[in-house]
Parts: C-alpha cells; sequence; structure tokens
C-alpha cells in the first residue's frame, strides 16, 4: 500500500488507527478546517472550550486580546497541519502589546511542520485565545476503524503529544473502546475510558459526558475524524478541549451544507481546487509521474505497480467510471500543468467509461495543452480496438502499455531515459 504524507489541504489524507496500531493509510477525500471552527462544532454539541476570536488581519489583536478580560492569552496561527507549536505558531502573551507583537510575528509566516511538508504553510488567519491554568493534559479522539467495521474512541494520558508518536513509543498508553454504530455509545464504555485515564473520582462524570458529547458530534457531523488534543484538566478542576481537530466525510456534505462554508480555499493545492471543479478526485504526491486511473482500487494498484517498477508517482487522480471527454480532457490538463510531471500512465478499464471515449478525451487535450511529456495508455474493456484507432489515427506519439506492468515499466524507463 503506497504511504502518504505531507499534504495537508482541505481534502486530505487521513491518520486512520487499526485494531494492531497506527497506520497512515489511503481514505476517502475529507474536508479539514481551522482550530477555530472545529470548536464552533464542539461548542455546538456542549463541550468547553476556550474563549477566543479568530482573525485575518493583525490591526485588531491588540483589541481581541483585551476584550477576552485577562492575561495571558495565546495567539495562534490557523493553519491544516499539526505541529503549530513547534515552528512558532503559538505564543503565550502577557499584555495586549505583547499580543499585538506576536500577531504580527506569525500572520503572514512560512510554517514548517512534520505534516506541511518542507514547502509549509503560510498564515493568513489568527486564533487569539484566553489562557487556562493546565494541571494535566490528556488526549481524546475518534475514528472510524475499518479492520472491526467499528467507531474506535481513543483516549491517553499522554494529551499535547502527537498521537502517531505516542503509538509508535508507548503503544500501551493508547486505550481504545470500539463502538458498534448500530448501537450507539454506552455508558460504560464512557466509564472504562475515563477509569482507564486514572481521572480522580469527582472528573468521571464530566468525563464520560465530555466522551459522550463527542461521540455525538462524530456521528451528528458524518466526520471521517475528531480529536481534542490537549483536553485539560484545569487547577479549577474542569475539562477543557483547549486544541480541536476534525474532518468531515466529503460523500455526507449534502447533509452538511453549513458546514461547506468552513472551506478555506487558501489551505487546499491549486490543482485540487481545478480538479474539484470538474469532480475529480485529485490528491497530489511528491513523485515525477502522473497517473490517470478510473476507480480508486485501480488507482492504488496503479501507484503501487509504478513504485515497484522504480518509479515515484505524482499525483491519485481517478476520472470516475462515467467520465466524459470534458472530465478526461480536464484530468489531463490538471496533471500535465505540474511542472513536476516528467512522464504520463493513463490506466483505464473501459467499462462505463469506453475506451474510445477515454481516446478521444485524450488526443483533444494532448493537442490542446501541446504535451511534450511521454504519454503511456493502457486501456482493457468496452471498445477497446475503436480506442486504440483514435490514437494512432491522432499523430500523435503515445505509448501503448500491454498490460498493468507493462505500462508501468515503460513510462518509468520513458522518464529515466
Amino acid at each position: 500500500m503506497l504511504r502518504k504524507g505531507g499534504k495537508n489541504g482541505i481534502f486530505a489524507f487521513l491518520v486512520l488507527i487499526d485494531s494492531e496500531g497506527l497506520n497512515v493509510e489511503k481514505r476517502g477525500r475529507i474536508l479539514k478546517i481551522h482550530e477555530f471552527q472545529a470548536k464552533e462544532v464542539l461548542a455546538k454539541y456542549g463541550i468547553s472550550v476556550p474563549q477566543g476570536y479568530a482573525t485575518e488581519t493583525t490591526d485588531n489583536a491588540r483589541e481581541l486580546a483585551e476584550k477576552l478580560g485577562g492575561y495571558p492569552v495565546v495567539v495562534k496561527a490557523q493553519i491544516h497541519a499539526g505541529g503549530r507549536g513547534k515552528a512558532g505558531g503559538v505564543k503565550l502573551a502577557g499584555s495586549a502589546d505583547e499580543a499585538l507583537t506576536h500577531a504580527k510575528e506569525i500572520m503572514g509566516k512560512t510554517l514548517v511542520t512534520h505534516q506541511t511538508g518542507p514547502e509549509g504553510k503560510q498564515v493568513k488567519k489568527l486564533l487569539i485565545e484566553e489562557g487556562c491554568d493546565i494541571a494535566k493534559e490528556l488526549y481524546l479522539g475518534i475514528v472510524l476503524d475499518r479492520a472491526s467495521y467499528r467507531n474506535v474512541i481513543m483516549v491517553s494520558t499522554e494529551g499535547g503529544m502527537e498521537i502517531e508518536v505516542v503509538a509508535a513509543k508507548t503503544p500501551e498508553k493508547i486505550i481504545k473502546v470500539f463502538v458498534d454504530p448500530a448501537i450507539g455509545i454506552m455508558p460504560y464504555e464512557c466509564r472504562q475510558l475515563a477509569f482507564g485515564l486514572g481521572l480522580p473520582k469527582e472528573l468521571i462524570g464530566p468525563a464520560v459526558k465530555i466522551i459522550t458529547q463527542l461521540y455525538n458530534a462524530f456521528v451528528g457531523e458524518d466526520l471521517d475524524m475528531i480529536e481534542i488534543n490537549p483536553l485539560v484538566i484545569t487547577k479549577d478542576n474542569s475539562l477543557l478541549a483547549l486544541d480541536a481537530k476534525l474532518g468531515y466525510d466529503s460523500n455526507a456534505m449534502f447533509r452538511h451544507k453549513d458546514a461547506a462554508e468552513y472551506r478555506d480555499l487558501n489551505e487546499e493545492d491549486p490543482l485540487e481546487i481545478e480538479a474539484s471543479k470538474f469532480d475529480l478526485n485529485y490528491i497530489k504526491l511528491d513523485g515525477n509521474i502522473g497517473c490517470m486511473v478510473n476507480g480508486a482500487g485501480l488507482a492504488m494498484a496503479t501507484m503501487d505497480i509504478i513504485k515497484y517498477s522504480g518509479g515515484e508517482p505524482a499525483n491519485f487522480l481517478d476520472v470516475g467510471g462515467g467520465a466524459s471527454a470534458e472530465q478526461i480532457e480536464e484530468a489531463m490538463k490538471i496533471i500535465v500543468s505540474d511542472d513536476t510531471v516528467k512522464g504520463l500512465f493513463i490506466n483505464i478499464f473501459g467499462g462505463i467509461l469506453r475506451c474510445d471515449r477515454l481516446a478521444t478525451g485524450v488526443v483533444a487535450a494532448a493537442k490542446k495543452t501541446d504535451v511534450k511529456i511521454p504519454i503511456v495508455i493502457r486501456m482493457e474493456g468496452t471498445n477497446v480496438e475503436e480506442g486504440e484507432r483514435i490514437l494512432k489515427e491522432s499523430g500523435l506519439n503515445f505509448i501503448i502499455g500491454h498490460g498493468m506492468r507493462d505500462g508501468a515499466e515503460k513510462v518509468v524507463a520513458a522518464v529515466k531515459g
């Protein structure tokens, strides 16, 4: 399975946890949102969050800090990536002047974290939030576990740390409960998690409540993942969601049209934005061989065989089973507009998407974009003979792959040669 890292657009790959541990795998597309937006969702379900104000300018930083009514306050960069604090994107301010200074330092800064990749993310939004007295930091999160067909709730005493690090170094410190979605979460499961955190007796009830509320948010909002990290115990012995992250399942967005307003195009790759206009499932990767495939499973297999043949895929692109010639054309334009792509492998199984339709779209796109890179095409299925005829009579220099492996080897050879 091809592993993905370093991309954090609004539609991104998700960290999944299965019964054996924590693995990064390909998932569907998710709508990621900012921390301040995630806290709005948590508050809607009754979970306590710090008071704060989001802003896209530093001009009002002093005013917003004073509006919170006390110090310290925290100035936080708002990007779709973890590790902001280590990158200098979270700073504590003891006065309005200091809040303004920190805001000016962070706004516009490019933060490089373990999730942004080496190119980093530029900060274009800030959250100015009240500080709190922290006694202890905990972790609470929920994801879908495909291995067990359950929603898995996780808690850990190692709050404030990246859960991937905890899973790798001290997996015994992650406590999991697998919830049958047909039944829903049960009170005894919440108590099991609360007691597993070693909480004092007076916090067991509040912990059960917040776990239940978080599960209700996970189900009610059709989320792919949700986490509070850290969930803090304050010095006055209350529970507070100090940071939050969540992602909507894009397949359920028709039920949550209000959540579409959370979308921040500044956090997306421009090519991914363009692909979404034509209902194309496109994710940019780090290699130099473009892939255009119909069907997510075939796309994964195609990327795997490119790697097996010694190449590196530059993208995940699934045109879908019923793509039109126009979608094929637009998909090809998007791939070849990426300067890092040095070769293109088109791997299509003609069923609903007929091979002649594919060939027509590819020829049209190649002529309009004046493609200079080698293009290897492997087609099988409906109207394959007609598709091959269209390619041969186009006057363009396409390379025909006879099977997936042959096609992958040919595109890798063409790029390297």
